[in-house]
């Protein structure tokens, strides 16, 4: 079941969205040589009590933490910890926010110092096919038409999108219908319509797009250990297009 959003929702979401984007703009600055991610994790749960919010993460389904820091081959739900982050890595910062009863959800990949130009143009990459499915977030056209753009832009670069994960819905709960696929065919899948709120997340990687679970780990990675990258925002439909919700 897919929600229409009412324009009190809505406000609250904005809210809540401003909030997130400002929070991950700090712990971005924060990923520096030497640091760890439990530290990184500190900096946003600190930060979203601040703010007058909660964690969205913490707790969900078992997750000990507030963000999810993966690095390099890493994709997604990695648990931060004493784990330094070295000149050249990539960082992925995974974060949500539950602002009077609504969450919001972002994601962003940082450089960690100098970087490959291989880890830059993967960050550029991932950046722009979110930016790109952005134009096709409108009423009357269909879910399949976001995950079509993603993967025709990402593979035209030569790099894979993720098949096994997904972007979402979100509202009152962290994940609620439609799911958001990175690939598929045009003018599939649900129609897009006004008041919908979802969550649109490219997840990259520079060789083959076969995951793995980390041992010991909640985490997900490469299965061939290549590199990966990870953009995410919480997007409003609106009447003609669309509204990001976690940018400030």
């Amino acid at each position: 079941m897919i929600s229409i959003k009412t324009e009190k929702e809505i406000a609250v979401m904005e809210e809540g969205g401003k909030i997130l984007a400002e929070i991950l703009k700090k712990v971005e600055e924060e990923a520096k040589p030497g640091v760890t991610t439990e530290y990184l994790n500190k900096v946003a749960e600190d930060l979203v009590f601040e703010y007058g919010g909660k964690p969205s993460f913490k707790g969900y389904e078992g997750f000990p933490a507030s963000l999810c820091t993966c690095i390099n081959e890493e994709i997604v739900h990695c648990i931060p910890s004493k784990r330094k982050l070295k000149e050249g890595d990539i960082v992925s910062l995974d974060f949500g926010v539950l602002y009077k009863n609504y969450h919001t959800d972002a994601a962003r990949t940082v450089p960690v110092g100098e970087v490959s130009p291989e880890a830059q143009r993967l960050i550029r990459v991932t950046k722009k096919s979110l930016k790109r499915a952005l134009r096709k977030v409108k009423p009357g056209n269909t879910i399949g038409d976001i995950g079509n753009t993603v993967q025709r832009y990402v593979e035209g670069q030569g790099f894979n999108v993720v098949r096994d994960l997904t972007g979402h819905g979100i509202g009152k709960e962290i994940h609620e219908d439609p799911q958001i696929l990175n690939y598929g065919k045009r003018h599939t899948g649900p129609e897009i319509k006004k008041g919908m709120v979802i969550c649109i997340e490219p997840m990259v990687t520079v060789g083959d797009w076969k995951i793995e679970t980390i041992e010991g780990d909640s985490g997900i990675k490469t299965k061939d250990d290549s590199l990966s990258a990870h953009f995410e925002d919480t997007i409003l439909v609106t009447e003609r297009g669309c509204k990001v919700l976690t940018e400030i």
